[in-house]
């Protein structure tokens, strides 16, 4: 258990210190200030507005910005579905892949154009390299940084006074890219290109088995197998992004567990280290950017308890196992010689705490990319993965999205303080009044409102049904999984579940795009309306929003909202099993 800890924190640790220099980097790139890059980049950046005709000191209120997001991201759905729908017909098919079927490309299209990246399919035998790398991989550059750069227009709203302009969304998009997205990529597709995993456009290979294999055929005879193919493909570039853009998604169909995508523990420190270190890092940019880094401290604590808490509640249940492994301790569950624990759905070269960990990063995160396969752990220790979407990745969450949403839990934190005290209620020098507090409301509450009306559809369909592999409470929690992996923005999946009906594909499809564009518009009226407000005096009764009493109430706040939309789902399925295995 010593064992497990020290490995956490040392993660923790990295994470950390990788992520305060980042946070001031970001900061300056957004405002505009010459960074290191700034030599080599500024004149690429100058010929893109040029090209796209883009006045990058145009300044856009909060309504003309939501538009801009909007089509901006239409069109990517429109272009990536058309792209998944002919992939057939397009270059770059190798292996000769078909066409995806018109429910299918909406799901994948809505799921990477929202940076979810849920998916229904394995990528090795649906996809060719071209929907991959052109398709995809542009996916998971520009959805991450739509989410940047709405955190960046309320990051505006809170520091400027009696303005309507928030920025340039295509200034800040380029930005985005340019200067944090593609370096930080190339530097860790090297990285991990380094340790093995392919980046290639050959095609497929085939190899002799060391030991053939003898398979049942369809028609009831035996056949010997005597050669396998080794799928290939520009692997490591998708992989750095998808990982640093809290995209997920997986080259292959077991995602970060294929001996390819993660061939090495250096490799695997590499990606887990991406999950979280841009939202991680936007912490600091936040309090960088309101001149107040106490403020960015103070919500990066109250995200960091929390994904603490996550953590040592994953690693004591994994290790701990379960009565039915101990079999009544007929089986040593010690860690002598061997992991301990529970090991099944999880790789002997990374054990209990490296895949515990990257469960409650990339589910923290809403990443969804894995390393271990989360339907096979404790009822408790899959609980908590499934909750951290549940409360809105907010808890660090995708790159710009879950420190918006997490500030939108601030915003309703302060208005709750301010009612116990008959005070108007203040963040950042700045009112707020029943307007941001409406839009709050729906940056809180659209995640639990989707994930539990959708599931909840889903579970009266004798298809879902058809599609499950387990009965009872765990089948239950397969299906709230899938629902709080689209609703959380995540694209992890518990993996019992086969979500590739049409009725699946197309209601996960709307839910990802429900949750992921309420809360971004209702962010942007925020970030409108308060920077047309002028700054208030600090006074005595003025509450303090970054010292420990309010890291207090802001936990409070997020678990309290996840506990009271949650508790009865989650007491019907990991909960019941819980008492199920000790019954």
């Amino acid at each position: 258990m010593m064992n497990v800890a020290l490995q956490m924190i040392i993660y923790c640790v990295i994470l950390v210190v990788l992520a305060i220099p980042l946070g001031s980097y970001m900061g300056k790139v957004m405002n505009g200030e010459r960074v290191f890059l700034s030599r080599l980049l500024l004149p690429v950046e100058n010929l893109i507005y040029r090209g796209l005709r883009i006045d990058k000191e145009e300044e856009m209120d909060w309504k003309k910005y939501s538009v801009c997001t909007a089509v901006f991201s239409v069109m990517s759905l429109a272009v990536l579905w058309a792209i998944l729908c002919f992939q057939n017909l397009l270059p770059l098919n190798p292996q000769g892949m078909g066409k995806m079927s018109w429910h299918l490309g909406f799901n994948t299209a809505a799921s990477f154009t929202t940076n979810t990246n849920w998916q229904a399919y394995s990528g090795e035998s649906s996809l060719s390299y071209f929907s991959q790398m052109i398709g995809l991989n542009f996916q998971n550059f520009v959805s991450a940084a739509v989410g940047i750069v709405v955190l960046f227009a309320l990051i505006r709203g809170f520091v400027r006074v009696k303005e309507r302009g928030l920025g340039n969304f295509y200034t800040d998009m380029t930005r985005t890219v340019l200067y944090i997205l593609i370096p930080l990529s190339v530097v860790v597709s090297l990285a991990i290109a380094s340790q093995g995993v392919p980046q290639t456009f050959k095609q497929y290979d085939e190899v002799q088995l060391v030991e053939p294999v003898v398979v049942e055929q369809e028609d009831g005879t035996a056949a010997e197998v005597t050669k396998g193919v080794v799928p290939l493909g520009p692997a490591a570039s998708q992989i750095a992004i998808k990982q640093l853009g809290t995209n997920g998604g997986g080259f292959w169909g077991n995602n970060s567990a294929h001996p390819f995508e993660n061939p090495t523990p250096l490799s695997n420190l590499f990606e887990m280290i991406s999950l979280l270190l841009i939202p991680a890092g936007l912490c600091f940019t936040f309090g960088r950017n309101v001149k107040d880094k106490r403020q960015g401290v103070a919500v990066f604590l109250a995200m960091f308890i929390m994904l603490a808490a996550a953590l040592a509640i994953v690693g004591c249940s994994e290790q701990a196992g379960t009565p039915q492994i101990a079999q009544d301790g007929a089986v040593y569950m010690g860690t002598e010689g061997q992991a301990g624990g529970n090991m099944e759905g999880k790789e002997t070269r990374f054990g209990i705490a490296t895949s515990g960990t990257w469960a409650v990063f990339t589910t923290a995160a809403s990443n969804g990319s894995v390393n271990s396969m989360h339907d096979s752990y404790t009822p408790f220790g899959g609980l908590v993965p499934m909750l951290l979407m549940q409360l809105g990745e907010v808890v660090f969450g995708g790159t710009g999205c879950g420190l918006y949403g997490m500030l939108g839990f601030a915003i309703l934190t302060v208005f709750i303080a301010g009612l116990m005290v008959g005070r108007t209620p203040e963040y950042l020098c700045k009112k707020i009044e029943p307007f941001e507090m409406k839009m709050a409301v729906l940056v809180c509450l659209a995640t639990p409102v989707a994930i539990l009306v959708g599931s909840g559809i889903a579970t009266l369909l004798p298809s879902t049904h058809d599609s499950l592999n387990n009965p009872g409470a765990h089948g239950l929690s397969e299906v709230l999984y899938a629902y709080s992996s689209a609703g959380g923005n995540n694209g992890s999946a518990f993996a019992g579940f086969n979500a590739n009906t049409p009725f699946l594909n197309v209601s996960i499809g709307l839910i990802m795009l429900f949750v992921r564009f309420l809360p971004m518009f209702a962010t942007l009226a925020i970030a409108g309306s308060l920077a047309a407000k002028k700054k208030v005096a600090v006074s005595s009764g003025t509450l303090p929003t970054h010292n420990a009493m309010f890291i207090f109430l802001l936990i409070f706040v997020v678990l309290l909202v996840g506990a009271l939309s949650f508790f009865p789902a989650l007491s019907l399925g990991p909960v019941a099993e819980f008492f199920q295995m000790i019954a």
